[in-house]
């Protein structure tokens, strides 16, 4: 839009709504010549792919095995952009769903968690403060990833300055530096897993952190075959059919 004049920004304003309805009218007539088959795309982050979609994507498929269901894996950022452009039906993700072009909802709310090897000193302190979190090098999630903000506003708020050494985009990452004693990992608590991070403590944190949630994402004005909302609700089983499409058809 830069440099553009107002009428030259009108008109591209409605070549991309044009778009839209092109796009939307061969999703209607897909709708009406087969119901279950078709494709979903699916922007999200590595930790909602990896921990939060899998039973998720396999029910789903259960019931929808002709749907041709895409991920694709990106930064808050490039998945907000992926679904704002029409190129992806649904965005997945704690971060960046808060564009003009994106109505989005809250699925389900999350909390940090801290992992240590078994016999770190901190398995042994029976509640863990950011005090002892400070005196430790820490290993966590990049800038814009997985609630890396709650943690950064944590330290700022208790005047503490933590000493990241490793930040990284993937929970399996952090916890492979933390299993080799590099330091102490701070993740998403649904990234641990018992059975497949022996030798790993999980430490409840939900008193230092603040709440996450994640959100789901839809273009404005983009149409959703029946299987979208099908995989939506079971994502959020809150978020009926009805419920996203009354907040749609409210926001336009």
């Amino acid at each position: 839009f830069l440099g553009l004049t107002d009428a030259g920004k009108e008109l591209l304003e409605v070549a991309d709504r044009i778009l839209v309805d092109a796009k939307n009218m061969r999703s209607i007539a897909d709708q009406f010549a087969s119901r279950d088959q078709g494709r979903l795309i699916i922007a999200t982050t590595h930790t909602q792919a990896r921990y939060a979609l899998p039973e998720v994507i396999k029910s789903f498929k259960a019931k929808f095995e002709r749907v041709h269901l895409v991920l694709h894996q990106g930064s808050p950022r490039e998945i907000a952009a992926l679904v704002a452009a029409g190129e992806a039906d649904l965005a997945i993700a704690t971060e960046g769903l808060d564009l003009p072009d994106i109505v989005s909802f809250p699925c389900y709310s999350w909390h940090h968690a801290v992992i240590v090897p078994e016999n770190h000193p901190l398995a042994q302190v029976e509640t863990i403060t950011l005090e002892h979190l400070a005196e430790y090098p820490l290993i966590t999630y990049q800038e814009g990833f997985t609630g890396r903000y709650q943690i950064d506003n944590a330290f700022r708020k208790a005047g503490l300055n933590p000493n990241i050494i490793i930040s990284a985009i993937d929970a399996d990452v952090i916890k492979t530096y933390v299993d080799i004693g590099l330091g102490v990992g701070i993740i998403a608590s649904m990234a641990y897993h018992a059975g497949n991070d022996r030798g790993l403590r999980l430490l409840d944190c939900s008193h230092i952190f603040e709440r996450n949630t994640t959100r789901l994402g839809i273009r404005r004005g983009h149409y959703l075959r029946d299987f979208a909302y099908s995989f939506i609700e079971k994502f959020s089983p809150k978020l009926q059919e009805a419920t996203v499409r009354a907040a749609l058809t409210r926001d336009n």
